[in-house]
């Protein structure tokens, strides 16, 4: 049935978009692209219809699931989007061949490679460099044939080792194009990722830097030494070096402008390059082979056993007048002057390529080590090799000092570049296979032509030309190039080509490298670089590596840059040994690499190794390594890195976490060990912040933010229904300790009761033996004003629950008061030792000056002194005590006489009584009940009268002695800010606050509630005349009357501290309502005229010792 011209045109633009979405998606990032799947691959839907009939068959097949489909993919539709997706990172390519008409896009995909040429040859191009050519002969002679094998023999271990460690890591799943940065930061987490990243940056660059001053000494020295600027550089070092400086910095110049200019010049020289590699090594197998019985092309002129240069052969004669007079002499027509050495000593002719028939490799197994000045001669005796005259003359001499580690280092470099093939695996047919067998076939070869041409050497040249490093005895020749067949300009030429080609891939991996790094975002001030020109080149990074580069060519000497940069290589490989290693012992589920043929052990060398070969190379250049890669760290770690990569890092945490818990598990701590492990019961307000934010600035001051710090929030209300409150609680709780720098954990717990979730909360928070010890929860402000009994109730069924739990409790009262973690306040701390509670109260003002808000504040200590006790002895044995725990204080002992129960502490006592007789009798419904208790307690700013002020405010001020008509600092009720102040309770133990607040009372219900507060005044004052109407228990008069004289006396020491500390009584063990009630007011008794207080409960045990 044909289709109308509309449907058919909306199909075809929706197959459109599907087209240009899904090549989007394919450049997503794997974890992103799980993430949007559905935004991707639109639904799983298909084109030309085949939607409607895929939709029936769902509708009749997979209906039970229809719910579970809006939001998670269809088995079928992930399965074709993950054949569809590409994880690569696009390879160097030239912008200006892209073929218009969507020629690109056809050629995306083109490239599928083999192992042979994907993996194998580019590794076997990056790691056969110009130190083959130009050092390897050098270090055979001077280490000798076996110290020689032996440092071969260890570069290619580490480089073997991290090529087995890299296959497990590079087959466990996808690895984008990137080397070793992606291996690794994908492994170990963005803050090692990025820091591995630019000790690899750093070491690429370096390596151009290598590589060009190498191309520019083999020009130099052995093609066209006419080219030098500076004189004749065999006289003199610094010549040659600085030769290599400014040629180095015009063929830098040059090899940026076309690494910048043309792409595909480079790629296609890469090619040439490896061929002339190949063909240079099998020309110098085919010249060991031919020069088996040695040749006469090369001579060398020998004084005594001492190397000579510059002397040509035919005057390399002691005959009078022959030419070696004139270099040794200072008259030499008399023969007078003449270097004794030179006097005592015969010159010969020795043959430099003797073959390997002539049996000169044990000649060559003893190594031959120098210091820096010392003379290259057949032995090494002190008087042979030392310069006694201070003149060199024309005698060959070490320019470094070598030993066995320096070697090491200058030789590493040319057993880099095994991240070839992981670099391309977005251009390989089957990555997983063809990175480990190319790989490791790489490494084998490269290592079976290294050592054997390390044997080879050894048994064809002598050892006197083998070292020296130059060719200087040969007339600037290079020694390689002399065993070669068929001619030595094989070597020269394919040895500078395959440099160049090494440099110019290394100027374009480099830039790219920085790039990735920079659009990962983890470096902030990397950022400008992650832009890509309008040619979609890496220009900024490409400017920055010239320049570092420049600064390594200016070092001008292939010896100082190889160590140089075999450190940030080494560092590379070791973490990729770390990252597969941490992989395997955390045995992570999502650890499956298809490399079997690996092991932890293995690994865990290799790291050994690197470490190791750091060090023995140059302590100082591992320290700067090392030095680099840690301020990176803690500047990506500073700053915050948000990239989520599952790295084995977060794994190892996991682990050594658990052993920790495990152990804390096995007993309580000591009491040397205790410290305050902090549960912050936070409250919501009505915007799902926490209402009191003061209490979490408390915690950090307390804990100067170590330790374990958790705020928990019970929110009002079922889960389910509200989760997304409690999301949002959560959150605003985590930003708000963040603000106060608690350094911590949040946590929310949603239930329809809220002290039952208090509890839960106190039970059950925390992990094995990471628990809190200690909970600060806030006082109920308002509870002598609140509509119902919950006020005081949740408080108190907190308070026991905590205690019930033997955790000690902390209760700042007046926490409005309290200094911001930015304030400095200074006074004093004032600590009443009423009872003794486990040495908590101690040790809580020790804790609070450690931290700048407190730090200025003195300690004094208050304890009382009942008629029965010494009060001069006690003095003493507190001052013996606090010497003991080493805490300065000042002490006080205060002496409680016994005294009648004043008239004030009978009128206090009755108010209580009768208000809950009144509540009991009368049975008042609640806003009636509201009425009541806010005319008992209420003070009204607009009654100027004694005869209008509410009956206990009366009473508390003619007992102070206060004058009615001025403002009094001893208030009933907590001193608020402003209209909260009246509002419910403040803290977590409080009542569930509406979040869309209370209604505001009908006008015929304030008349009942004003009418009530009539009545309730005129019944107060009447039952407050007769003691009648009222009976008062004796246990209350008492409890009052202690409240009552110990307020006294802390007011009148402490009205004016910073900080008042002392005992929280004990809940009553009673939970009527009327106990509860009366226990609230006793703590309101004794805490009047104090702004900032805080009431302490132990967890009945020591928490602090006077032993060390």
């Amino acid at each position: 049935m044909a289709q109308p011209k509309e449907k058919k045109d909306e199909q075809a633009a929706s197959i459109t978009d599907d087209n240009s979405q899904e090549k989007k998606c394919e450049q997503r990032p794997f974890g992103s692209f799980l993430i949007n799947l559905f935004r991707c691959d639109g639904g799983g839907g298909t084109a030309e219809g085949g939607g409607v009939e895929k939709q029936a068959s769902l509708d009749t097949n997979l209906y039970l699931y229809q719910e579970e489909l809006e939001d998670r993919p269809q088995v079928s539709t992930l399965l074709n989007s993950l054949a569809n997706y590409s994880n690569t990172i696009p390879a160097p390519t030239d912008p200006d061949q892209a073929k218009p008409g969507g020629g690109g896009a056809a050629g995306a995909g083109g490239a599928r490679m083999g192992t042979l040429i994907g993996v194998f040859l580019p590794c076997i191009q990056n790691i056969f460099g110009v130190i083959l050519f130009i050092r390897l002969t050098w270090v055979v002679g001077t280490a000798g044939a076996l110290c020689g094998f032996l440092i071969v023999l260890t570069c290619c271990c580490v480089t073997m080792l991290t090529a087995i460690s890299m296959s497990a890591i590079a087959t466990n799943g996808v690895v984008p194009a990137g080397g070793s940065y992606f291996m690794i930061s994908r492994s170990l987490g963005p803050e090692f990722g990025g820091a591995v990243g630019m000790l690899f940056y750093t070491g690429t660059t370096l390596a151009a830097a290598m590589y060009i001053v190498g191309a520019v000494e083999i020009v130099i020295t052995y093609m066209a030494p006419w080219l030098s600027i500076f004189g004749d550089f065999t006289k003199d070092a610094e010549i040659m070096y600085n030769n290599f400086r400014v040629y180095g910095t015009g063929l830098l110049i040059i090899m940026s402008l076309i690494v910048y200019v043309g792409v595909t010049f480079v790629n296609k020289f890469a090619t040439v390059a490896l061929a002339c590699v190949i063909f240079s090594i099998i020309a110098v197998y085919v010249g060991i082979a031919v020069n088996f019985q040695g040749n006469d092309k090369l001579f060398m002129c020998v004084l005594g056993e001492r190397l000579l240069k510059d002397i040509p052969l035919e005057n390399c004669t002691k005959e009078i007048g022959s030419p070696l007079w004139d270099v040794f002499c200072e008259d030499p027509i008399n023969m007078r002057g003449c270097d004794s050495y030179f006097e005592n000593n015969n010159v010969s002719r020795v043959r430099g390529i003797k073959g390997l028939a002539s049996g000169t490799f044990f000649n060559n197994i003893d190594n031959g080590f120098l210091e820096l000045g010392q003379f290259i001669a057949q032995t090494k005796r002190p008087e042979v090799i030392e310069n006694l005259s201070g003149r060199t003359y024309n005698q060959v001499y070490a320019d470094i000092t070598t030993s066995f580690t320096i070697l090491i280092g200058i030789f590493f470099p040319s057993v880099t570049g095994i991240m070839a093939g992981s670099n391309r695996s977005g251009d390989l047919a089957d990555a997983q296979l063809s990175i480990p067998r190319g790989t490791i076939a790489a490494i084998a070869t490269t290592s079976t032509v290294y050592l054997s041409t390390v044997l080879l050497f050894a048994g064809t040249v002598d050892n006197l030309l083998l070292r020296d490093k130059f060719g200087q005895s040969i007339g600037g020749k290079l020694v390689v190039a002399n065993i070669a067949w068929p001619n030595e300009w094989v070597i020269l030429i394919g040895s500078f080509l395959s440099t160049l080609g090494a440099g110019l891939q290394s100027l374009t991996g480099a830039p790219r490298l920085l790039q990735a790094i920079a659009k990962d975002g983890i470096i902030p001030f990397l950022q400008p670089f992650a832009v890509s020109s309008s040619r979609g080149e890496p220009t900024r990074a490409l400017i920055l590596t010239v320049c570092i580069c420049q600064c390594g060519v200016l070092l001008g000497n292939v010896d100082i840059l190889a160590p140089l940069l075999s450190m940030f290589f080494l560092m590379c490989y070791g973490f990729v040994n770390l990252a597969c290693a941490l992989q395997t012992l955390l045995r992570t589920p999502n650890w499956r690499p298809r490399f079997k043929f690996y092991h932890w052990s293995l690994s865990l060398f290799g790291l050994s190794l690197c470490i190791s070969v750091m060090f023995m190379t140059s302590w100082f250049y591992a320290l700067i390594a090392m030095g680099m890669a840690g301020l990176i760290y803690k500047y990506i770690e500073y700053r915050g890195a948000e990239k989520e990569w599952g790295d084995g890092i977060r794994g190892l945490a996991l682990s050594a976490a658990r052993f920790s818990l495990l152990r804390l598990e096995e007993g309580p701590p000591h009491t040397k060990n205790w410290r305050p492990q902090v549960l912050i019961l936070c409250k919501p307000d009505t915007e799902l912040n926490p209402k009191y934010k003061k209490l979490l600035a408390f915690a950090s001051q307390l804990k100067g933010g170590k330790g374990l710090n958790i705020g928990a929030a019970v929110y009002p209300g079922d889960y389910v229904p509200n989760v997304t409150d409690v999301i949002a609680v959560k959150d605003n709780l985590k930003k708000a300790m963040e603000k106060e720098k608690v350094k911590g954990f949040a946590d929310v717990l949603a239930t329809a009761d809220v002290p039952e979730g208090i509890s839960h909360v106190v039970q059950t928070i925390g992990l094995g033996g990471l628990k809190p010890n200690t909970v600060i929860l806030g006082w109920p402000n308002g509870w002598s004003k609140a509509r119902h009994a919950h006020s005081w109730a949740n408080f108190l069924q907190t308070v026991r629950t905590v205690s019930a739990a033997r955790m000690a409790l902390l209760v700042p009262k007046g926490i409005l008061a309290f200094p911001e973690s930015t304030e400095k306040v200074s006074g004093f701390i004032d600590v009443w030792w009423i009872v003794h509670d486990g040495g908590l109260l101690m040790l809580l003002p020790f804790l609070l000056r450690q931290h700048r808000t407190w730090k200025n504040c003195k300690l004094r200590i208050f304890t009382v002194a009942q008629l029965e006790d010494n009060s001069i002895q006690m003095k003493k044995d507190l001052k013996l005590f606090l010497y003991h725990l080493r805490i300065e204080a000042e002490v006080q002992v205060i002496e409680m006489m016994d005294s009648d129960i004043s008239a004030y502490t009978y009128e206090r006592t009755l108010v209580m009584e009768q208000r809950n007789q009144m509540l009991r009798e009368l049975r008042l419904n609640k806003k009636e009940s509201q009425g009541v208790v806010q005319n008992l307690v209420d003070f009204n700013p607009d009654a100027l009268t004694e005869e209008k002020l509410p009956l206990v405010q009366a009473i508390v001020d003619s007992h102070h002695g206060t004058d009615a008509k001025a403002a009094s600092k001893v208030r009933f009720t907590e001193p608020g800010a402003g209209s909260e102040e009246g509002e419910a309770p403040a803290e977590a133990g409080d009542a569930p606050s509406s979040k869309t607040g209370s209604p505001l009372p009908s006008h015929k219900a304030e008349k009942e509630a004003e009418a009530a507060k009539e009545e309730a005044v005129k019944a107060a004052e009447a039952n407050a005349s007769s003691n009648k109407s009222v009976t008062v228990d004796e246990g209350n008069v008492k409890r009052m009357h202690t409240a009552v004289k110990l307020n006294e006396v802390i007011v009148n020491k402490s009205h004016e501290a910073q900080l008042v500390i002392l005992n929280l009584p004990g809940p009553p063990k009673d939970s009527s309502p009327e106990r509860e009630s009366n226990y609230m007011d006793f703590l309101e008794v004794l805490t009047e005229g104090l702004e900032k207080v805080l009431m302490v409960r132990g967890g009945g045990r020591e928490v602090i010792t006077i032993y060390s």
